[in-house]
């Protein structure tokens, strides 16, 4: 007998999501590799939330629509906040070790917030901590399972719902048929798609494959475009794109080029503590003037002992490229990092599809904006997985289903390593109409067939991805958030909107408040979704 209810990822959005299941039903939660390989997991620098004495949930709030640059859904905003020191309430409970001050919990602040509100596990071990804590609630409550290294193809449609998933046996041989698993409602919680990018912090898994799965069965996918790339990841010849977390900006590291001076002062008035956007591109001008591959981030300030406490991780990580973090700068360089939009959800998680819900990065909320907050994501995929799991309960079992159908998709052309190329070189942090325009002729194309099997998967999903980022950037005619162009530098109140994708249909704009974010009919027949300090334009 299948599952009730498929949790498609191993995150921090679908543990929390399988925990809000488990009374109602089975549940299974299918991971692309390992349990232990995901995005949250190489979370490092924390957990926002409103628990401090000097803080309160409406600075928090504003601090998120400040940095989302106009574009956040204030709903969803505030029940990213309301909801927030509960769920980091009943982590605690169920056994985080969150980083203490004595017999206090040890606030820290990051770029754009107002207040020290962001906690931190075992130094910038943060994710990890988190996953740990929801992965064994959820293995201890009977009617989770899992089922890791499978590969999930894409949807399963019954006329308008989404009824399964076709799933691949990671490392099967390429003739083995996937196999249908149904359920009466599917959750994405597939994560990121910075593996779509040439340079990315990414994990190896995120590579779209929810946003892309959902826009082949005809979801809505909004503000795509915005994709956020971290200023500081490790710029070391022969070394991943590690990231070094903001947490070093936020306890005083300092960014210099490559003549060792500061510049961030120049760019904005907070220094290394502005928005990411501003940050990264700052880091890409005094690149370009200098034509270094690389600008220094300088924590020795803080002494060796205190760097090698404070972030264990990541000193040790350097340590081992060469880089003593509290003796010397390390070489930094922007890279993907975040995707603000993703696959269209009300309050609840509910798409545009029936029985469809999605958690975590490859959602679209509304909290983020045009430029997610920092140590917001950890948070959104707790609250929000939560809130999706209580939605997926009230979905009532349909008919039996027999085989169902995936919707039909064409192989790309151009090779995995050629989508990522183009991605960073035309989609990046700096764009332009006609690199764009370039970019979509090329994804377009398509090769002769429709290869099956899960090595056809990555090439499928980035290029749907990165197809959908460009035709977005092209359409957005303005520079909003983490979204620049050199051809409209300015910011447009036309533009003040989400984009909106659909397949088969042109991008379209819609307005900030879209209170009716998703219709009823995408809950399968249970109800209706439940559902400052603004920049000038």
């Amino acid at each position: 007998m299948g599952p009730d209810f498929l949790v498609i990822g191993a995150g921090v959005a679908g543990l929390r999501a399988a925990i809000e299941l488990a009374p109602a039903g089975r549940v299974l939660v299918v991971a692309k590799e390992s349990l232990h390989e995901s995005a949250s997991e190489y979370a490092q620098g924390g957990i926002a939330a409103a628990l401090a004495d000097d803080d309160e949930i409406g600075l928090h709030e504003s601090d998120t629509i400040y940095a989302g640059d106009g574009l956040c859904e204030r709903e969803a905003v505030h029940a990213l906040v309301e909801d927030g020191p509960a769920a980091i309430e009943e982590l605690i409970g169920w056994g985080a070790e969150f980083d203490r001050e004595g017999a206090h919990l040890a606030f820290a602040r990051e770029g754009a917030h107002s207040r020290n509100r962001i906690l931190h596990a075992h130094g910038d071990s943060t994710g990890r901590e988190i996953a740990r804590v929801l992965y064994r609630k959820a293995a201890s409550l009977p009617g989770v399972e899992f089922r890791t290294f499978a590969a999930v193809a894409d949807l399963l449609l019954d006329g308008e719902e989404a009824r399964g998933v076709l799933v691949y046996r990671r490392g099967a041989p390429e003739a083995e048929p996937a196999e249908p698993i149904h359920a009466r409602a599917v959750l994405l919680a597939t994560g990121g798609l910075g593996q779509a990018f040439g340079n990315t912090t990414n994990p190896a898994v995120a590579t779209g494959d929810g946003v892309a799965m959902a826009y082949r069965a005809g979801a809505e996918i909004a503000d795509i475009e915005f994709v956020q790339f971290h200023p500081t990841a490790l710029a070391l010849e022969g070394a991943p794109r590690f990231l070094l977390s903001e947490a070093l900006r936020g306890e005083g590291a300092t960014l210099r080029n490559a003549a060792g001076e500061r510049f961030m002062e120049r760019y904005h008035p907070m220094a290394e503590l502005a928005p990411r956007d501003v940050v990264a591109r700052a880091i890409v001008a005094e690149m370009k003037r200098s034509g270094a591959g690389s600008v220094f981030l300088d924590l020795t300030g803080r002494g060796e002992a205190f760097v090698r406490e404070r972030f264990p991780r990541i000193y040790q990580t350097c340590l081992d490229y060469g880089v003593d973090l509290g003796r010397q700068a390390a070489p930094v360089a922007p890279a993907a990092h975040y995707a603000m939009g993703g696959v269209r959800t009300g309050l609840d998680g509910r798409t545009t599809i029936a029985r469809l819900f999605a958690a975590g990065e490859v959602a679209s909320t509304g909290v983020h904006g045009a430029n997610r907050l920092a140590s917001n994501s950890l948070l959104e995929g707790v609250v929000f997985g939560a809130r999706a799991g209580r939605a997926m309960r009230e979905t009532m079992p349909g008919k039996e289903l027999g085989a169902g159908r995936p919707p039909a998709s064409a192989t790309p052309a151009a090779t995995a390593g050629e989508i990522r190329r183009l991605a960073w070189d035309n989609c990046g942090i700096v764009r332009h109409g006609a690199e764009l325009a370039a970019a979509c002729g090329r994804l377009e194309q398509d090769a002769a067939g429709n290869a099956p099997g899960p090595d056809a998967l990555a090439a499928r999903n980035l290029r749907e991805v990165v197809r959908l980022i460009a035709r977005a950037a092209l359409a957005r005619l303005e520079s909003r958030g983490a979204h620049y162009r050199t051809d409209y530098t300015a910011k447009s109140a036309d533009f003040k909107k989400h984009s909106i994708a659909r397949r088969g249909r042109e991008i379209e704009f819609r307005g900030e408040n879209m209170a009716d974010r998703v219709d009823s009919s995408s809950a399968g027949g249970t109800h209706s979704p439940t559902g400052e300090r603004l920049p000038a334009d």
